[in-house]
């Protein structure tokens, strides 16, 4: 779930927008959705997709690895702030906002982290990716209007797509119960996390949003460790270096650089890839089949990606 270091949506608080611009960029013109952004938001699913298979294999417990994910970041992150944005002015409000979106954000670590050892992978994937149907419609309600018809349109084929993706494997038994209710609250929590730091986002240069909301999540995420008395040092570093790497680095930089200018619309359907990169993990690892389901839902979703690209 990626969970997903976000920034604005938009890219310019949507409070001090005319009615006319908000819906314009709303309604994200060919011309404005560039295909190298939609390429960085679906690079940067693809790396988160592939984060659960990290948090298995690390012999740390499941909220310790969240804190190395953040960690291990860290001094990669303060380098990329540094290199290509030197010292920004940040004031104490905005400390405070990026205070907040971190803790967000170790909430929804610590949630699916932990929904991952007890649940399937692929209920883990689909559930701690509930911000792909509520961020979008936050957006809708900031602004106050419905969404287009093509905009209802490619919603509705990409829920659908998603349905199909884990209709087979996607059950509430006693023995993933647990698990699939910690995903689902990882979702909302990432909601509330791309609402609050879109308020510094727009006002603030990427890669020190993403330094700053990184320190603020690990700080609480190694305090829950070892207050749930897990393992906090592996003997093999390798899955944390990559889990590092692969979603706090190359993933959450993909959505930082993406994000500002793309709309939650778009955001929402990327997210949805997840499950399906999931499904593939499990095929080729766990031997998981993919049925002629699962091959209908992707195509649903890449239509819905179409849809709203037009």
């Amino acid at each position: 779930m990626e969970f997903p270091f976000a920034t604005s949506f938009i890219g310019r608080d949507m409070a001090t927008m005319g009615t006319g611009q908000a819906q314009e960029l709303m309604t994200a013109p060919q011309a404005a959705l560039r295909s190298r952004d939609l390429a960085a938001l679906l690079g940067a699913n693809l790396a988160f997709a592939i984060g659960p298979l990290f948090v298995r294999m690390s012999e740390t417990g499941p909220v310790a690895s969240a804190f190395w994910r953040m960690a291990l970041a860290l001094p990669v992150l303060f380098i990329l702030a540094r290199r290509f944005e030197g010292k920004p002015t940040i004031s104490n409000a905005q400390y405070g906002w990026m205070l907040f979106a971190g803790l967000f954000f170790a909430a929804d670590l610590a949630s699916w982290h932990l929904g991952i050892m007890q649940t399937k992978l692929a209920n883990a994937t689909l559930l701690g990716n509930m911000a792909s149907l509520l961020y979008p419609i936050y957006g809708f309600i900031a602004l106050s209007r419905w969404p287009a018809r093509t905009q209802a349109m490619a919603l509705i084929i990409a829920m659908a797509g998603g349905a199909l993706l884990m209709g087979r494997s996607y059950d509430l038994s006693r023995a993933n119960f647990i698990g699939d209710l910690l995903c689902l609250a990882a979702g909302v929590f990432y909601t509330f996390y791309l609402v609050v730091i879109e308020r510094v986002r727009t006002t603030l240069p990427p890669w020190s949003v993403v330094f700053w909301s990184t320190l603020a999540s690990a700080v609480p995420l190694l305090i829950a460790a070892i207050a749930m008395q897990e393992r906090i040092i592996p003997d093999d570093w390798a899955p944390l270096v990559l889990l590092a790497v692969g979603c706090q680095i190359i993933g959450q930089g993909l959505l930082v650089l993406s994000l500002s200018r793309v709309p939650p619309l778009v955001v929402g359907l990327a997210f949805l890839t997840q499950p399906f990169i999931a499904a593939l993990i499990g095929w080729g690892i766990y031997n998981e089949t993919l049925g002629p389901l699962d091959w209908a839902g992707a195509a649903l979703i890449g239509l819905a990606l179409v849809l709203v690209r037009r």
